[in-house]
C-alpha cells in the first residue's frame, strides 16, 4: 500500500467512516439486484476502489478542506458557504464526480440515488448539529460507494 493510500484511509478512520459503513453503502445500493451479495464481496470492491490514485487525492483533498473550514482557516465568504454546505456550492459534488467517473456511467446513477436517501453512514455525515464539517466528505463516502457499486455490477454482468 503506497503512503498515499494509507493516509487516505487513515483520514477516513479519523473522520469517522470505516471501510465497513462504505461496505454497508454498497449493500444497499445491490441487494436487491444481487440476492447472493455478501459483505466480503462489497468490502472488497471498496477496498479496489481506495486502491486508485484519483481516489486517494479526492479523499486527501476533500478532508483537508473540511479541516481548514472547521478551524475557520479559509477566508469569506467561501467559509460561510463551506461550514453550512451551501446547496447551490456543488464543488463538493464535483470532486466526488472524479471517484465516479473511475468505474463508468452507472456510477453517476447510484451516486444521484445515495446522496439522495443518505443512508447510515452519510446520514450521520451531515448532521449540522455536531459542528463538524463534512461538506466535502460526505459526498467523496457516496461516491466511493457509488463506485465500488458500479465495479461490483460490472463484475456481476461479466460473470453472467
Amino acid at each position: 500500500m503506497s503512503e498515499i493510500e494509507r493516509k487516505a484511509r487513515e483520514w477516513l478512520e479519523e473522520r469517522g467512516v470505516t471501510i465497513q459503513d462504505i461496505a454497508d453503502l454498497v449493500f444497499f445500493l445491490q441487494e436487491k439486484y444481487h440476492p447472493s451479495l455478501r459483505m466480503e464481496d462489497c468490502l472488497e470492491n471498496v477496498d479496489r476502489v481506495l486502491s486508485k490514485r484519483e481516489v486517494q487525492n479526492a479523499i486527501l483533498t476533500g478532508i483537508q478542506l473540511d479541516v481548514l473550514t472547521e478551524k475557520g482557516l479559509i477566508e469569506e465568504p467561501l467559509l460561510s458557504t463551506l461550514k453550512s454546505d451551501e446547496g447551490l456550492y456543488g464543488v463538493d459534488e464535483i470532486l466526488a464526480f472524479s471517484i465516479v467517473n473511475v468505474y463508468g456511467s452507472i456510477g453517476f446513477t447510484n451516486y444521484g440515488f445515495i446522496d439522495k436517501q443518505k443512508p447510515g453512514i452519510l446520514e450521520k455525515l451531515n448532521n449540522k448539529d455536531t459542528g463538524d464539517c463534512h461538506t466535502f466528505l460526505d459526498d467523496i463516502v457516496g461516491a466511493i460507494a457509488a463506485a465500488a457499486s458500479s465495479r461490483l455490477a460490472h463484475r456481476a454482468a461479466n460473470e453472467e
